[in-house]
C-alpha cells in the first residue's frame, strides 16, 4: 500500500465542515468520493484536523492509503478533475506508511480576517467578518502578546469540548493591516474547538475598548469561557499551513 499526502484548499462556505457526516456535504466526503472514482477503492481520508462549517483552508493536509499506481505527481490533476470547484488539491507527496496527518502534525497556522470598512466589502463577504467600528490596534497587539506561550486555554475553548487537557502552546499572534482588512495570524502547536475564533473575538472586544489588554492573563487563569470575548464568525477563519517534522515525511 502507498500512503499519499495531499495539500488541499477549500472554500468552506457550502460545507458542513471537514469531517464526513451522513447525508451532509463535507470536504472529507468530496475527497473520498473523488478518490473512489479514480481508484475504485473505498478509502478513508485522514485530515490534520476538523475545520467547522464555514471555515476555509489554504493548506489543509490529508493522507490516505491506496494500492493505486497513479504517479504521485499526477494526483493533483486527477483529483481536481473529479472534485467540485470549491475544493482544490494543491500538491501531492508519497510519504511513509506510518505517516498520519493528524497525529504527526507539529504545528498549525491560522488566519482570521476582519473587514473594517464602513460598509461591507461584497468581495470579502465569504472570507472576512465585517466589523464597522474603530479598533485600537495597539491595544489588540498588547493583548495578543499575553496570548503567546503555553497556557491552559479553557477560557478560549467551546465549553462543550470533550477534551480534558486544554493546555496548548501559542508561538505567535500577529495583528496586521492591509487596507480595510485586518489579519490576525495565529501559529501554535495545536488548537482547541473554536479557540482561534474566540481569540479573534476577544481581540476585537479589546480593540473596541470592551476588554482591557491587561485582563488577558486573568481571563486565561480563570479557565472560564464566559470571561473571554465573543466567538468570531466561522467565515473569517482559514487554515493556512500544517507543519510536520522532516523525519516524518
Amino acid at each position: 500500500m502507498r500512503n499519499i499526502k495531499l495539500t488541499v484548499a477549500y472554500d468552506g462556505t457550502d460545507f458542513h465542515g471537514f469531517q464526513a457526516q451522513p447525508h451532509l456535504r463535507t470536504v472529507q466526503g468530496e475527497l473520498e468520493q473523488a478518490i473512489r472514482k479514480l481508484t475504485g477503492e473505498p478509502v478513508q481520508v485522514i485530515g490534520s484536523g476538523r475545520t467547522d462549517a464555514g471555515v476555509h483552508a489554504w493548506g489543509q493536509t490529508v493522507n490516505f492509503l491506496t494500492s493505486s499506481r497513479i504517479p504521485v505527481e499526477k494526483w493533483p490533476l486527477a483529483m481536481n478533475a473529479n472534485l467540485p470547484p470549491d475544493v482544490v488539491v494543491r500538491d501531492a507527496q508519497e510519504v511513509p506508511e506510518s505517516f498520519h496527518s493528524r497525529y504527526d502534525a507539529s504545528g498549525k497556522v491560522y488566519r482570521y480576517q476582519i473587514d473594517r470598512g464602513a460598509v461591507p466589502d461584497v468581495f470579502c463577504r465569504r472570507y472576512a467578518w465585517h466589523v464597522p467600528y474603530k479598533l485600537d490596534l495597539e491595544r489588540m497587539r498588547q493583548a495578543a502578546g499575553h496570548l503567546t506561550g503555553e497556557h491552559d486555554f479553557t477560557s478560549f475553548c467551546n465549553a462543550a469540548a470533550p477534551i480534558e487537557d486544554k493546555v496548548r502552546r501559542v508561538d505567535q499572534v500577529a495583528v496586521e493591516e492591509q487596507g480595510n482588512l485586518l489579519r490576525i495570524t495565529v501559529q501554535g502547536s495545536g488548537f482547541l474547538w473554536n479557540m482561534v475564533r474566540i481569540m479573534a473575538g476577544t481581540l476585537v472586544d479589546v480593540g473596541r475598548g470592551r476588554i482591557d489588554p491587561q485582563q488577558i492573563p486573568d481571563i486565561l487563569q480563570a479557565r472560564d469561557r464566559k470571561r473571554a470575548g465573543v466567538t468570531a464568525p466561522a467565515h473569517g477563519l482559514a487554515l493556512l499551513e500544517v507543519h510536520y517534522p522532516t523525519h516524518k515525511l
